[in-house]
C-alpha cells in the first residue's frame, strides 16, 4: 500500500510540474534523507534558499514547530522575528511572493513561512513542508463558499486522495516538492512536541545541493 501510494504521490505532483525545473537539493535527518526539487519559475525563493544553503543557515538547523497532519516547520521562527521588530531592533528584509496557481499545498509541498504582512512576503530563513491530511469534497465544498474561491478538478483529486492543507493556498510562496523520502518526513510529523508544537528531542537537518538529481 505504502509503495501504491508513493507511485501516486509522484504520478500526480509531476502533472504539476512539468517546467523543466533542475535543481534538487538533500534534506539530510537522523531519521533518513529527503530529496527536493526546487522550482524555475519560483527563481527569487529558489535563490533566497540556495543562497541561505550557502551561509549555512540550514546546516544543522531544526524543525522547530512540528503539528501532526499540519506541517514540519524549520529554520526561524516567527516569535524572535517579530519581536525583534517589536522592540524597534531592526526591521528584517522579506521576499517578495511568488505566488502561483499551479503550485499549491499538496502533500510534499515545500513553502516559505512568513508572518501576516498584507503584501505576502516570505521570511529569508524559515521553510515548511506540507504534510496535511485528506480532505472530503464536503469539505472542499465548504472551503470555496467560505473563501469564494473555485478549487480545479484537479487539484481536488490529489486533496482528496494524497492531502495536503487546501486553505493555505494562495497566501504562501511554494517553491518546491519532495521527489524522494516522504516517509521520512510523515515520520517527523509524528514525533511527540509540547504545547508550543516543538519536539521533544530535537530534529536537526543540513542541507547539500545534489549535482545530479536521483532519478
Amino acid at each position: 500500500m505504502q509503495k501504491i501510494i508513493s507511485i501516486l504521490f509522484l504520478s500526480c505532483c509531476a502533472a504539476f510540474v512539468a517546467y523543466g525545473q533542475k535543481t534538487h537539493v538533500v534534506f539530510q535527518t537522523a531519521v533518513g534523507e529527503v530529496e527536493v526539487e526546487l522550482f524555475d519559475d519560483t527563481p527569487k525563493h529558489r535563490d533566497m534558499f540556495l543562497q541561505a544553503v550557502r551561509d549555512s543557515v540550514y546546516h544543522q538547523a531544526l524543525f522547530n514547530r512540528v503539528i501532526a497532519g499540519f506541517v514540519n516547520q524549520g529554520g526561524e521562527l516567527d516569535e524572535p522575528i517579530l519581536k525583534e521588530e517589536a522592540d524597534g531592533l531592526r526591521i528584517r528584509e522579506r521576499l517578495a511572493a511568488e505566488i502561483l496557481p499551479h503550485h499549491f499545498h499538496y502533500k510534499g509541498a515545500l513553502g516559505a513561512g512568513r508572518d501576516d504582512n498584507t503584501e505576502k512576503a516570505s521570511y529569508l530563513s524559515q521553510i515548511y513542508f506540507v504534510v496535511g491530511k485528506v480532505s472530503t469534497h464536503a469539505e472542499l465544498d465548504a472551503l470555496e463558499k467560505a473563501r469564494a474561491v473555485s478549487i480545479p478538478a484537479e487539484y481536488r483529486e490529489i486533496y482528496t486522495s494524497i492531502g495536503g492543507i487546501p486553505r493555505l493556498d494562495g497566501d504562501y510562496t511554494i517553491f518546491g516538492q519532495i521527489v524522494r523520502g516522504m516517509d521520512v518526513m510523515e515520520q517527523i510529523n509524528q514525533v511527540p512536541t509540547n504545547s508550543d508544537d516543538v519536539p521533544l528531542t530535537p530534529i536537526a537537518f543540513s542541507v547539500r545541493v545534489l549535482e545530479v538529481p536521483t532519478q
